[in-house]
């Protein structure tokens, strides 16, 4: 049992490839409609995406710390690949070209690079697991200057875009599932930051993910 929970992360990312992967072919084979050539590079970016997070993803299957994580990576990560996988797999319900559609794919990628910089940023502090390390440092640089958790508010953008774009009630219904489960996953992760000498002050003058509002 104690196996398959370190290494579920690897689980949740075998899933999303193959669905995120299933969509760029089925794409690919409509090539002609418009509409299937935007969903090949939506779905291509966030294979992309992947990719990216892979050796992270890998990392965070090596352990099963749960007193600071509380669970909640199981949690969430089974909300994110009901997602991607309802997106991917279940026909959307529009599938009639708009040019409003163009800007899907850069609010993806604009999205996902947040992500990715936030992530940059932390560099070795950064875990899918909700985790302190013995020198854990308050970072405050990059996108850590303006929001306290830019990675989930990445995260977040990043999958109501994919939604908007795959929208169906299966995929619909999987991200209203997702996005409390980020908000849970933060809150969960701020009373373990809190110990850190220097978080409080920090958490006093940022909001969580967004600006001026929380």
């Amino acid at each position: 049992m104690r196996w398959i929970l370190r290494k579920y992360p690897l689980f949740v990312l075998a899933v999303c490839l193959a669905a995120t992967g299933t969509a760029v072919v089925r794409g690919a084979l409509g090539w002609s409609d418009a509409w299937q050539r935007v969903a090949v590079v939506l779905a291509g970016l966030h294979l992309l995406w992947l990719v990216l997070e892979t050796w992270t993803t890998v990392r965070s299957s090596t352990s099963t710390e749960t007193a600071t994580d509380r669970g909640t990576i199981y949690v969430y990560a089974t909300a994110r690949a009901a997602t991607v996988a309802t997106a991917c797999l279940v026909p959307a319900d529009q599938r009639t070209y708009h040019p409003w559609m163009l800007a899907v794919p850069v609010v993806f990628a604009a999205a996902v690079a947040l992500r990715l910089v936030a992530i940059r940023t932390l560099g070795r502090f950064y875990s899918h697991r909700v985790r302190a390390l013995d020198d854990h440092e308050i970072v405050r640089t990059g996108p850590y200057r303006w929001v306290r958790h830019p990675a989930y508010l990445g995260m977040a953008l990043a999958h109501v875009a994919f939604v908007v774009f795959f929208l169906n009630t299966a995929s619909a219904a999987a991200l209203m599932v997702l996005l409390p489960t980020l908000v849970v996953r933060i809150l969960v992760e701020e009373r373990m930051l809190l110990r850190l000498p220097g978080y409080s002050a920090y958490a006093a003058s940022h909001r969580r993910v967004i600006p001026w509002v929380w």
